[in-house]
């Protein structure tokens, strides 16, 4: 007999199904505004000088070595943006979005974390404060600021990200892995929740959105988000975002999650591990137009990561924890086509402590300036709550729009 003791007792979790290992997350929330906003967190810190490489930086060749990119047009070369920064090669896929306007780069990027824990600098990046250790998320105090109103939390073998926890609840979801075999199941667990008031409502929208997703993609398409490896994982969980945030009473915001961006062996250039994390990623970002084309002049798509790299290749021929990175924003009400930021440079006497790419833009002001320009949220809370003590994070000009 299927009971609420045994279920628990059998599962040890709260979950409407089966999270694979590697798995990109995928959590939305509700949003009294018409325009969308994509959150995607490179968990494991992104190597920006190798996805966004500065190949004309004077010192840029003498620092990376074995790192170093080819010049463009050279074969493994990087692919010119404009003339002093390139793209890495598994990146192609989202050049032409770059050269039509609608993606932009923020490089030498970084929260106000300045040691190298990837738990302390991942929860700084999240929680949008000068200290890790917080327990609430920016992008939930930004909600309940712009008077979101979603409703039950669903927690799909994971909890919702520290991003969106706080006091408005956000719902979560992920595939099964047996999607089209569990209905049954489910139908089960969600009459056995139905008359619990802080269960009931989670399982009928988990029910909600599974049916939701599972009628516009095949299962194929379904279970590629749950491959631990290959390049197709993110862009099954892209594919996911794009259903809900198409729903013209669906979602406005969502987060995705992707790991594996710890490369301090073997990070390769042009072919190896980063090589193809970055094509899983070039693939994903770049069916989003598509896949979002009718609200695709609505959205705001910004990946970020929790810290960069070492400037230098380390012994075991890969990098590690650093300091600055690249911040990739792309969507249709992006002015794209450009690299923004201040570039330090890559000289010995530029670098922060002598080994990492020196930050030059706080992160939080890239945060401040999609949720101001582009969600509308309130100017005095974007730095008394949502950013406490960012006065000194502008915002930008021109980006959005």
């Amino acid at each position: 007999m299927l009971t609420r003791r045994n279920f628990i007792k059998s599962t040890g979790l709260l979950a409407a199904g089966t999270l694979l290992a590697g798995f990109p997350r995928l959590t939305f929330a509700d949003l009294p505004t018409d325009n969308r906003f994509i959150l995607v967190i490179l968990r494991g810190a992104l190597d920006g000088l190798a996805a966004v490489p500065p190949y004309a930086d004077k010192s840029y060749a003498e620092q990376r070595k074995g790192l170093a990119f080819a010049m463009p047009g050279e074969p493994d070369g990087a692919l010119d943006l404009n003339g002093f920064f390139g793209l890495h090669p598994s990146l192609e896929p989202l050049l032409v979005h770059f050269q039509t306007g609608q993606m932009a780069i923020i490089h030498a990027a970084a929260t106000p974390y300045r040691e190298r824990s990837h738990f302390d600098a991942q929860n700084l990046l999240e929680n949008g404060t000068t200290k890790p250790g917080g327990d609430t998320g920016w992008l939930n105090r930004a909600l309940v600021a712009m008077g979101g109103n979603a409703t039950s939390a669903i927690a799909m073998n994971q909890q919702v990200p520290l991003v969106l926890q706080g006091e408005l609840q956000a719902a979560s979801w992920a595939p099964k892995k047996n999607q089209k075999n569990n209905e049954n199941f489910m139908e089960k667990i969600s009459a056995l929740y139905k008359n619990d008031a802080a269960l009931g409502p989670a399982f009928a929208e988990a029910m909600r959105a599974d049916a939701l997703v599972k009628n516009a993609l095949p299962e194929e398409d379904l279970l590629s988000a749950g491959k631990a490896q290959g390049v197709d994982h993110l862009y099954g969980a892209a594919r996911a975002a794009a259903i809900f945030l198409t729903q013209e009473n669906g979602p406005r915001v969502a987060v995705l999650e992707a790991g594996g961006w710890d490369t301090h062996a073997n990070q390769g250039t042009a072919n190896g591990q980063l090589a193809n994390r970055l094509a899983d990623l070039g693939q994903g970002l770049s069916a989003l137009p598509e896949l979002l084309r009718p609200v695709w002049r609505k959205t705001v798509i910004i990946v970020v990561t929790e810290f960069g790299r070492t400037v230098a290749e380390n012994g075991t021929k890969g990098t590690d924890h650093g300091t600055g990175s690249a911040v990739f924003l792309m969507g249709g009400n992006i002015n794209g086509g450009k690299v923004y930021g201040q570039w330090p440079g890559l000289d010995s006497g530029n670098l922060y402590q002598g080994r990492d790419l020196m930050p030059t833009t706080d992160m939080r002001s890239i945060f401040k300036t999609i949720l101001y320009a582009h969600l509308n949220a309130p100017k005095d809370k974007l730095e008394n709550t949502i950013f406490p003590g960012s006065g000194d994070a502008a915002i930008f000009k021109g980006i959005v729009g």
